[in-house]
C-alpha cells in the first residue's frame, strides 16, 4: 500500500505561492490603514473649523460676549468645549461648540488633542501660519503627504 501525502515540490510550490499573496497584501493594507487615517484628519478638521465658524457666526451676532477690538474668533480651541456664557440667558447658560477636540490621527498619541493641531490666528497669511491671540483655523502638523500628493499642512 502506498503512503498518501504531498511531495516536497508540491510544499514548495504551495509556500511560494502563499508568500507572494502575503507580499501582495501587506503593501494594500498599509494603504487602506493610511487611508482611513486621512478620513479621520478630514473629519476632525470639519469639525474643529465648524465649531471655529459657529463661535464668529455667535460672537458676530452678539449671542456671546466679544471684545470691541477683538476678531470674534475663539481665543484658544479649549474655549470651544469649555463653552462660553450665552448673554442673553439671565440664569447665565453656556454656549458649547465641541464636545470634544478630536485628536489629528497622525499627530503625537502622547500629547493632548488639542496640541497636536498648529494653529493660524486671523492676522497671520495663509502661505505662513502662526499662532496668535485667536484660532482662525487648524492645521495639521503631521509630516509628509496625503495620498492625493497634498502636503497634510495644506488640507
Amino acid at each position: 500500500m502506498r503512503a498518501r501525502g504531498f511531495s516536497l515540490v508540491e510544499v514548495v510550490v504551495t509556500v511560494a505561492i502563499v508568500a507572494l499573496l502575503a507580499s501582495i497584501a501587506a503593501p494594500l493594507t498599509e494603504t487602506v490603514v493610511r487611508r482611513g487615517k486621512e478620513n479621520e484628519l478630514k473629519t476632525a478638521l470639519y469639525r474643529i473649523r465648524d465649531a471655529i465658524d459657529a463661535y464668529k457666526l455667535a460672537a458676530d451676532a452678539g449671542y456671546i460676549e466679544k471684545l470691541a477690538d477683538a476678531t470674534g474668533y475663539p481665543p484658544t480651541l479649549k474655549v470651544l468645549v469649555e463653552g462660553v456664557r450665552d448673554v442673553r440667558s439671565a440664569a447665565g447658560a453656556r454656549v458649547y461648540f465641541l464636545r470634544r477636540i478630536p485628536r489629528d490621527p497622525f499627530g503625537d498619541p502622547n500629547r493632548p488633542p488639542e496640541e497636536t493641531w498648529g494653529l493660524r490666528s486671523y492676522a497671520s497669511p495663509p502661505d505662513s501660519p502662526r499662532a496668535g491671540v485667536d484660532v482662525f483655523d487648524v492645521y495639521s502638523l503631521a509630516p509628509g503627504n496625503g495620498l492625493n500628493g497634498t502636503p497634510y499642512r495644506e488640507w
